[in-house]
């Protein structure tokens, strides 16, 4: 088997999934139908804060909670309704924007620039309180 990078796996990923822009993420936050995920850390969260109305789901439980055959699934993921995924960078969501295709989501993306872009670009943040639940 070929030994591939973690930089090519994303760039592979990047590929085959949608990438949407900060003003693209921007325009479908509050649609009814979206759901908004951030792949980070809860430690990331609380540090940096997050995009207003995002849904925290730890990244080494993505699948068992998307997959709805899954004992863990929850039920905000649904195989049609459009998720947006975002991490700090891009790397992490385009992985996992490929792996939800992969379960048979047909309306995925994520935010290329992660949640660094949406901040250096300005836009709202919610600031968390680390000792509050997530």
């Amino acid at each position: 088997m070929e030994q591939k990078s973690s930089a090519e796996m994303v760039q592979e990923a990047k590929a085959r999934i949608e990438n949407l822009t900060v003003d693209q993420v921007a325009d479908e936050i509050g649609k009814e139908d979206t759901l908004l995920v951030d792949l980070r850390e809860s430690e990331e969260r609380h540090q940096h804060g997050a995009i207003p109305g995002s849904m925290s789901v730890p990244r080494g439980l993505l699948e068992f909670w998307a997959d709805p055959a899954s004992a863990l699934h929850k039920k905000e993921f649904e195989l049609d309704r459009r998720v947006i995924l975002y991490c700090s960078a891009g790397g992490r969501s385009a992985l996992a924007a490929d792996v939800l295709q992969q379960l048979g989501f047909s309306n995925v993306a994520h935010l290329d620039s992660g949640f660094t872009g949406w901040n250096e670009a300005g836009q709202p943040i919610d600031k968390l309180d680390m000792w509050a639940a997530s």
